[in-house]
């Protein structure tokens, strides 16, 4: 395992770029458990440690959007045990987020399909969102049940049902994240090099960053969390065009 931060500069984050949308693949959880001698669903439980602490630490430092991968469509296909564990485990989650967000003025949105969910689940999804909705000062999504590409076929069929052309701009309108900014920096942790079906058309120009660490060790430091940033801010964001080109991750007016 090579040490990240081996010879590496801190940049301060006054004058460095911030990326406006962070992405997370919260990858490693099981691992991360087995390593050290313990249940494999106990790596769930302590991917969920510091969380809200993370999430402040990013948009206080300007950091507008973070989404984060917690469950795929694909993963239906583990245990019973496990599933039932990671249903249990989002609502107690998202039962405390809702105080979150409303004491630190953050929206959560959660984009997926809630049909397999359990009642109780959903209805606290929707409950999150309706709360939070007013929310200023930064957003926080859940993929939860969530494929890029079932996303991108919804949209699909949705603008088939319109019945009228569609440009980039208002085929996005179709999709669960066409109000949320592009992603500027995807983070994969735990060895792990693919995008897994996560937010395809929102990662068309994204920067990826892989870390050997798996989830539960990024979430709790504040050391790795620096490191992401300072990664991001060291890249040269051309999008297909030359050295003057938006680096800042924000739509230009």
């Amino acid at each position: 395992m090579f040490n990240l931060f081996k010879k590496k500069k801190t940049i301060s984050t006054q004058s460095a770029k911030i990326p406006s949308h962070i992405a997370f693949i919260c990858d490693g959880n099981r691992r991360w458990a087995e390593a050290r001698g313990l249940p494999p669903l106990m790596g769930h439980r302590a991917g969920i440690a510091n969380f809200e602490n993370l999430v402040d630490w990013f948009i206080t430092r300007g950091v507008t959007t973070i989404t984060f991968f917690i469950f795929s469509t694909e993963n239906w296909n583990r245990s019973k045990e496990e599933v039932d564990f990671l249903m249990d485990l989002f609502y107690s989650e998202l039962k405390k987020n809702l105080k979150h967000a409303l004491e630190k003025n953050l929206r959560y949105l959660v984009i997926g399909s809630r049909e397999r969910l359990p009642r109780k689940l959903a209805d606290m999804c929707n409950k999150l969102e309706a709360e939070s909705a007013e929310n200023t000062a930064g957003t926080v999504v859940f993929a939860l049940n969530y494929g890029g590409q079932d996303e991108i076929i919804s949209a699909v069929n949705c603008a088939i049902a319109e019945g009228k052309p569609v440009t980039r701009e208002t085929f996005e309108t179709f999709l669960d994240t066409g109000e949320l900014l592009p992603v500027d920096l995807m983070v994969r942790t735990s060895n792990e090099f693919r995008i897994s079906n996560f937010l395809l058309w929102k990662l068309a120009y994204a920067e990826l960053l892989f870390v050997p660490q798996h989830w539960p060790e990024l979430v709790k430091s504040e050391k790795l969390w620096q490191f992401v940033l300072d990664e991001y801010s060291k890249r040269n964001r051309r999008f297909g065009g030359g050295k003057k080109a938006n680096y800042s991750g924000r739509k230009k007016k």
